[in-house]
């Protein structure tokens, strides 16, 4: 049975896009509470090395631990290197609904703990809009409100909007 500390520091909000919960974005690892002690060991590992959202969320860790009368010691895991793979499917859509579209599958090689060749093809990178679902969408920056996110424009219904970017 999940403790209700456990599920407090679950459903933190990423500090850079609010609408998903660290859980669901996948850098929450492993949360082992131990009630007897009335400590929590939590591992979170990056969306990229030099995330500037790391310190808050391990700073809203132990605020949450504190409030529920806890110790929290914080480790932050960077092997397997974070891949968007990991985000949920709630997380993806709580993105989509927001207005952010999410990023596809990275595939095998993007998954912890398998290695190998990275494949190379010639495709086009179609991305959806949130708003409308057009396909029919253009990147007009690379990089947008983070490093993790490219800014595009919807050439259906003329809206830009964030997509969260493949890792």
């Amino acid at each position: 049975m999940e403790s209700a500390l456990a599920r407090a520091i679950s459903s933190i909000p990423d500090p850079e896009v609010p609408v998903v919960t660290i859980a669901d974005l996948g850098i929450l690892r492993t949360v082992d509470v131990d009630e007897q002690a009335r400590t929590v060991a939590v591992t979170i590992t990056p969306t990229y090395s030099g995330c500037p959202a790391m310190e808050a969320i391990a700073s809203r860790i132990v605020f949450e631990a504190g409030r529920q009368g806890y110790a929290a010691d914080v480790r932050t895991q960077l092997s397997p290197a974070w891949t968007t793979d990991w985000m949920s499917d709630e997380g993806r859509e709580a993105l989509r609904r927001f207005g952010i579209a999410p990023p596809g599958a990275v595939g095998p090689e993007g998954s912890p703990g398998v290695r190998g060749p990275v494949p190379v093809g010639i495709s086009r990178h179609v991305v959806a809009c949130p708003h409308c679902g057009s396909s029919d969408t253009t990147e007009i920056s690379h990089f947008g409100s983070t490093a993790c996110k490219a800014l595009r424009r919807c050439n259906a219904c003329l809206e830009p909007f964030d997509e969260f970017k493949a890792i």
